[in-house]
């Protein structure tokens, strides 16, 4: 097989399984969505701290960097990498240093599509 079809692959069934996931927890618990995306994050930081995350991430790609898992997972990376660096103060920094460019570009988007469409109120 093709090694793009084969990345392709891999994304779609991690990614899936993820989104998999977090739909059981919908239906089946009386988790909200906003406690399930949390506990996605929480879990991302975890797995990522113990090293067990980025094996999975280098395998499947987007479809594991992409979801809010790999969200935890990149600010678990930067804070270790940061406490490497500059020893405790980087406990406090690395996490903003590594996920700054992902959380400028959400708030710019946010901000344009806002300033270009209209809101309405939810009935």
């Amino acid at each position: 097989m093709n090694e793009t079809v084969m990345a392709f692959l891999k994304a779609f069934l991690v990614g899936g399984a993820l989104c998999l996931v977090g739909q059981l927890l919908i239906d089946l618990t009386k988790l909200t969505p906003a406690r399930i995306l949390t506990g996605y994050v929480v879990a991302g930081v975890i797995l990522g701290a113990l090293g067990l995350y980025q094996p999975l991430a280098d395998w499947a790609g987007a479809g594991a960097t992409v979801p809010l898992t790999g969200f935890g997972n990149l600010l678990a990376k930067g804070v270790r990498e940061a406490v490497a660096q500059h020893g405790v103060i980087g406990a406090f920094t690395g996490g903003f240093t590594a996920a700054a460019g992902g959380v400028c570009a959400a708030i710019f988007f946010g901000i344009l599509v806002a300033s270009i469409f209209k809101s309405k109120e939810k009935y």
